[in-house]
């Protein structure tokens, strides 16, 4: 688990600060000209990068909470500041329209922040993606180097036993016909004693 520091909050607070000053701005940004859009084209830029930095440090989960409670917590103050103070801000009375106004400004904001954590988690898994993809292309080249290997470790030992099995065969060949010779002469032998008797006993008679 990532180890978060106290100081990592920062960010947070900072893009609390921004939505609550943007209920200071003027609403009617096209009509006030370009000035007054371009400060809310700022905001918006701040409040992406804040969204990016708060998922580097406080990582996806944790920091789309953090950014969640902020944007709740700022609707909430705006509410209150926009209704204690509705003529500082030139509201003659307090519809819900002006209210709802306000509340979308601080949520258009917010989701500006969600929109950078959610690039920058998009970057981040891309880069590990193409990570895995390098590793598991690694592991592919890996097996077919071992199923090469263990093709020619098989082809080898197939080779020797068809050696050992052909040696194996020529010594039996060998023990058979030596023991067919043996018995050849043995029966020459045999018969050759046989006559020897034979003529023996004639000479005897």
């Amino acid at each position: 688990m990532t180890q978060r520091k106290s100081i990592y909050y920062a960010t947070a607070g900072l893009l609390a600060v921004i939505i609550f000053a943007s209920n200071f701005l003027s609403t009617d940004l096209f009509k006030a000209g370009y000035q007054n859009f371009s400060v809310w084209f700022v905001l918006s830029v701040f409040s992406f990068a804040c969204g990016w930095l708060i998922n580097k440090t406080l990582g996806y989960n944790h920091g789309g909470k953090v950014i969640f409670s902020v944007i709740v917590a700022s609707v909430f103050v705006s509410i209150i500041l926009v209704s204690i103070f509705s003529e500082y801000f030139g509201l003659s009375e307090l519809i819900v329209e002006n209210m709802i106004l306000y509340v979308l400004r601080n949520i258009t904001l917010g989701s500006m922040a969600l929109f950078g954590m959610a690039v920058c988690e998009l970057i981040i898994l891309q880069k590990d993606g193409d990570s895995n993809k390098n590793k598991l292309e690694e592991v592919r080249r890996l097996l077919a180097n071992t199923h090469h290997e263990a093709k020619l470790i098989i082809e080898d030992a197939r080779l020797k036993s068809e050696q050992m099995l052909y040696e194996t065969q020529q010594t039996i060949d060998d023990m058979i016909e030596r023991k067919n010779l043996i018995e050849i002469r043995l029966k020459e032998f045999i018969s050759a004693e046989k006559e020897l008797l034979k003529r023996y006993e004639s000479d005897e008679e």
